[in-house]
């Protein structure tokens, strides 16, 4: 499913007013040895299990690792403004995502909702949970899991691991109504940050209808039947933030899975971390300024008759630096049903009650295998 490349000032000093008390969050930075700009987290703003000790890292391994990252990436590239159809089928079929350049977002835009979605995450702990989890407001507040429930809650699951996540989750449905997000709170950060959102959302809609159609046009399909498939009104965008971790092997920033959604859109910052499995390894996604990343979900595998495919991916945590992304979900609509000579016919929602329900009694999302007919059959 992220920092934005530029590093801020020796110190930044951001002042929260809230219920007249007054929060003071300081980012400090210092330099190692190499002159590198090292950020030293704000430990009240991670849930309780992630305030770990953030040892000093070697300024050796900090450069091996940056220089790790960078290595070719052999992720298809399409350029969204003269979308060669070819290319983005055999992107979909051979792997399940590719990069997208020229989509006509902003790059200021881009980065400046990172920078506001990591403000909000600056808050400590206990004040995002107090404004954020069980409010009637819009937005939610998760960590420790990526499985939420309908309205945005961390989804209680059988025991396991967990996650080095934190996050928000955001509908776009009522960004214009100031009392159904942040519970109507009187702040500039929320207003900004509603506002970046709204924009950036109606860019999302954009590209994933231009996207969809695109692939539809590809696999032959009724357009009219598919246009019920995709419905901008489920759109949501995450906002994620994965805290360093001195034992990055030891644990994951999100488990591996495939989205539940028909198309997922990803806009991530330069620490990295995203992988995705292909010929049975795994690769590493490559974090380029300025592209997005699109994977294709389970719904889309299932439009497709199985022709294209849900990726399977994971996010690995870093030793060294804090990694902020946000991504854009979205789904097909309100009792749209899903036809395929390899499913059985059923809704979103159908799929969701099932997948919720595997995750609370086995641990984990079985997906679309509940859904498929028997060969026998």
């Amino acid at each position: 499913m992220n920092k934005n490349g530029h590093r801020p000032s020796t110190s930044l000093l951001f002042i929260h007013t809230h219920t007249n008390t007054l929060s003071t969050i300081c980012l400090s930075e210092n330099k190692n040895k190499f002159g590198k700009q090292k950020k030293m987290p704000n430990l009240e703003s991670y849930p309780p299990v992630f305030r770990r000790k953030h040892n000093d890292f070697d300024p050796d391994e900090s450069v091996q690792d940056f220089q790790e990252c960078y290595h070719s990436d052999p992720v298809p590239s399409l350029d969204l403004g003269s979308l060669n159809l070819e290319k983005l089928g055999d992107a979909c079929r051979n792997w399940g995502l590719f990069r997208l350049v020229s989509h006509g977002i902003p790059e200021t835009l881009m980065s400046q909702l990172r920078s506001q979605a990591n403000n909000l995450f600056s808050f400590s702990f206990e004040t995002k949970q107090r404004l954020f989890t069980n409010k009637p407001a819009a937005v939610s507040y998760f960590w420790g899991t990526p499985a939420l429930t309908p309205s945005g809650a961390a989804l209680a699951r059988a025991p396991q691991s967990i996650n080095w996540v934190e996050g928000f989750n955001v509908p776009l449905t009522q960004l214009s109504d100031r009392n159904q997000y942040f519970q109507g709170q009187q702040d500039p950060l929320f207003d900004s940050f509603r506002l970046s959102l709204e924009e950036y959302g109606k860019h999302m809609s954009r590209i994933a209808r231009t996207i969809f159609e695109a692939m539809v046009r590809n696999l032959h399909l009724d357009s009219t039947q598919s246009h019920s498939d995709l419905s901008e009104s489920t759109g949501l965008v995450r906002v994620y933030r994965y805290p360093k971790f001195s034992k990055a092997d030891e644990a994951l920033g999100m488990e591996v899975h495939t989205d539940s959604s028909v198309l997922s859109i990803l806009n991530e910052d330069q620490v990295g971390g995203l992988e995705v499995f292909k010929d049975d390894k795994w690769l590493l996604v490559q974090p380029i300024p300025g592209s997005l990343i699109v994977n294709l979900g389970d719904m889309m595998q299932a439009i497709s008759n199985d022709e294209y495919m849900s990726v399977m991916h994971r996010v690995k945590v870093n030793k060294n630096e804090e990694r902020h992304s946000v991504c854009y979900f979205v789904f097909p609509g309100e009792g749209s049903v899903i036809r395929s000579s390899r499913y059985k016919p059923f809704t979103y929602s159908d799929f969701q009650a099932r997948v919720q329900h595997d995750i609370k009694t086995l641990g984990f999302k079985v997906g679309l295998q509940r859904f498929k007919i028997s060969e026998d059959a």
